[in-house]
C-alpha cells in the first residue's frame, strides 16, 4: 500500500523530513507528520519503528539532525521540555511523569503557578482553576489529594488537565489505557471526544488494534525509523495496517504446537495470601502453556509473585516435581527453578544504565564466575546466544538496556530468566505494549520453550493471546479461581463471563 498525501485544511502541527541519529543507530530518516484539529492521529509501527523517538522530538527532549516542524504553517524549533510546552504541545505517557507527593493542583500546575501581586504563589487560585479543569474533564477530584494516594486512572486524569491548564494545542497520548480497566478505557474515550470538541489535536500511540480504530479519525505509519503511509481510517483495513506496519502480510499470528505435555513439574495447594488471593489449587506440566487469565483487580500477577517469592503465602503447600517446598524468598525459587518475567519490565526487569549483556547475566554471575572473578567473555557467550535465539534488535551488547524499545528489553528480560535453566518460567502480561512482529517473536519462542519441556505459566489480558497460546486456562475473579477451561470450553465469550461473574444465561 502507497503513502497517501496529507489533505487540506492546514494541520495544527507538520513535521517533514526528520531524521535522528544515535551512536551507531539511525532512529528516525526522513519521516513525516500531521496532525489536524479535532482530529485523533493514531500512530502506528513496530518497536524500534521510531514513535518513542518522534515523542521526544515533539516534546523538545531530543533536537532532530534534520527537519522542519511547523506549528500552523510557521517553521518553531523545541530547544528544550519547556520551549514544546509553550508552543502548546504536551503528551500524557503511559507511565505518568507527575509526582506522587505532590498535591493534585500542584502538578498540574508545576513550573506555571499563578502567583499574585508579590510574586508568590496565589495557592486560591491555583486551587479555583485546577477545580475548573478538573470539572471540565468529568475528574470527580479534589485539588488538595496528593498524588501517591490517586489510582492510574486518576493519575491519566490529573496528566490530561495539567494538558489543559497551558491551553495545550497538541495533546500526545502514549499507550494511555495500558494500565486502565474496561470502565476507565471507555471514561478515556469519552475525554478524547471532550478534547476533540475543543479544537485540540491529538496524537495516539497504541499497539491495539481495536482502539485505535475505535478512536482514530487518521493514521500514519512508521517502519524501521521510515515513514510508510498516512491517510484516514475509514480508508484502510486491520490488514493492510498490519502489512505497512512489518511490511509482510501476517496471516497466522500463533505458531502451531504439538502440545507434548509431560508429568507434573509444579502443584500448588491452597495457596492464600491475608489480602491478595485465596485458596489457589492448580497443577503445571512439563511443556505446557497455562494461561492466567482475569480482569484488573483478580489476583494474578500476586499470586505469580508469591511463587517466586516476592511476598509469602499465609497458608497452602507447593510441590516441585516430588518435594514439598516452602518458597519464602526470590534467591530460592530460582534456586529450586521458577523465574518471573514481571509485567513492569521498566522497573523490575531490568537495571538501566548497565548494558544489555550484564543485565542477561546477572543472576547467573555466581554459576558464570565460580572463580569469584568475572569473565566477560563468558558473558557475552551467554548473552549473544540468548538474544539470538529471541531476534533482540540492538547495536551491540553493550548498548545500555534503557535505550531499547519496549519489545527489546522485554526481550533482554525472558533472556535473563532463561540463561539461569529454570524448570518453570512465569511470564507476566509478555507482550504488553509491545508491537505485533515483537509479539509474534515472543509466542514463537514460548512455543519453542514448551517444545523443549519448560513449564510456561503465562499471565494475560488479551483474549486471543490466552487462547491463542495456551494449553488450559484458569480464570481468576477477586482473588480466587473462578474456573479452569480447556478444549472447546476455551472461547472468548465464556472467559468474559466467567472473569466479570455474569451468569451464562444473562
Amino acid at each position: 500500500m502507497t503513502a497517501a498525501p496529507f489533505s487540506a485544511p492546514q494541520p495544527v502541527l507538520r513535521l517533514s523530513g526528520i531524521s535522528k541519529s544515535f551512536p551507531g543507530v539511525r532512529a528516525l530518516a526522513d519521516v513525516q507528520l500531521e496532525l489536524h484539529a479535532g482530529e485523533v492521529t493514531a500512530l502506528i509501527g513496530e518497536n524500534g519503528a521510531g514513535k518513542s523517538t518522534i515523542v521526544k522530538v515533539l516534546t523538545g527532549i531530543y533536537q532532530p539532525d534534520t527537519g522542519v516542524i511547523e506549528i500552523e504553517g510557521q517553521p518553531i524549533t523545541f530547544p528544550t521540555a519547556e520551549a514544546a510546552a509553550k508552543a502548546g504541545v504536551t503528551a500524557i505517557h503511559q507511565e505518568t511523569v507527575l509526582f506522587d507527593e505532590l498535591t493534585v493542583a500542584e502538578n498540574i500546575f508545576l513550573g506555571h503557578a499563578p502567583r499574585n501581586r508579590f510574586g508568590l504563589i496565589d495557592w486560591s487560585k491555583m486551587e479555583a482553576q485546577s477545580r475548573a479543569l478538573l470539572s471540565r474533564i468529568g475528574a470527580a477530584l479534589h485539588p488538595r489529594a496528593v498524588l501517591r494516594d490517586l489510582g492510574i486512572a486518576s493519575k491519566h486524569l490529573v496528566a490530561i488537565a495539567r494538558a489543559l491548564s497551558i491551553d495545550a494545542r497538541v495533546v500526545i497520548m502514549d499507550e494511555p489505557t495500558a494500565a486502565l480497566s474496561h470502565k476507565e478505557i471507555h471514561e478515556l474515550y469519552d475525554l478524547v471526544e471532550r478534547l476533540k470538541a475543543e479544537g485540540k489535536a491529538i496524537l495516539f500511540i497504541s499497539h491495539k488494534f481495536d482502539e485505535i480504530f475505535r478512536i482514530a479519525d487518521r493514521y500514519t505509519v512508521f517502519r524501521d525509523g521510515q515513514f510508510v503511509g498516512a491517510g484516514r481510517m475509514a480508508d484502510v483495513t486491520r490488514g493492510q495496517l498490519v502489512q505497512m506496519m512489518v511490511g509482510r502480510s501476517v496471516d497466522q499470528i500463533f505458531p502451531a504446537r504439538a502440545h507434548n505435555i509431560g508429568a507434573p513439574v509444579l502443584t500448588v495447594s491452597g495457596y492464600s495470601h491475608p489480602t491478595e488471593f485465596a485458596d489457589i489449587s492448580f497443577t503445571l506440566h512439563r511443556g505446557e502453556i497455562l494461561g492466567f487469565y482475569g480482569l484488573v483487580g483478580a489476583g494474578r500477577s500476586e499470586v505469580m509473585q508469591s511463587l517466586f517469592g516476592l511476598t509469602v503465602p499465609s497458608k497452602g503447600a507447593c510441590r516441585i516435581v516430588d518435594r514439598v517446598v516452602a518458597i519464602r524468598s526470590t534467591a530460592q525459587a530460582i534456586d529450586e527453578g521458577i523465574v518471573y518475567v514481571p509485567e513492569d519490565r521498566g522497573r523490575q526487569g531490568t537495571v538501566k544504565g548497565l548494558p544489555i549483556f550484564q543485565n542477561i547475566t546477572l543472576p547467573s554471575l555466581g554459576r558464570m564466575n565460580a572463580t569469584g572473578f568475572l569473565n566477560m567473555a563468558r558473558e557475552f557467550k551467554l548473552a549473544r546466544d540468548y538474544t539470538q535465539r529471541l531476534d533482540l534488535r540492538a547495536a551491540s551488547l553493550d548498548q545500555d538496556v534503557g535505550l531499547l524499545s519496549g519489545g527489546n528489553q522485554q526481550k533482554v528480560v525472558i533472556a535473563k530468566w532463561l540463561a539461569t535453566k529454570p524448570r518453570v518460567i512465569i511470564l507476566d502480561e509478555p507482550t504488553k505494549g509491545i508491537d505485533i512482529g515483537s509479539k509474534a517473536a515472543v509466542h514463537e519462542f514460548m512455543a519453542e520453550l514448551a517444545a523443549e519441556g519448560l513449564a510456561v505459566i503465562m499471565v494475560s489480558s488479551e483474549i486471543p493471546e490466552i487462547l491463542g497460546m495456551s494449553d488450559r486456562v484458569i480464570v481468576m475473579r477477586e482473588g480466587r479461581i473462578a474456573a479452569e477451561l480447556k478444549g472447546p470450553d476455551m472461547t472468548p465469550e465464556r472467559l468474559v463471563r466467567i472473569a466479570a461473574g455474569i451468569p451464562e444465561a444473562a
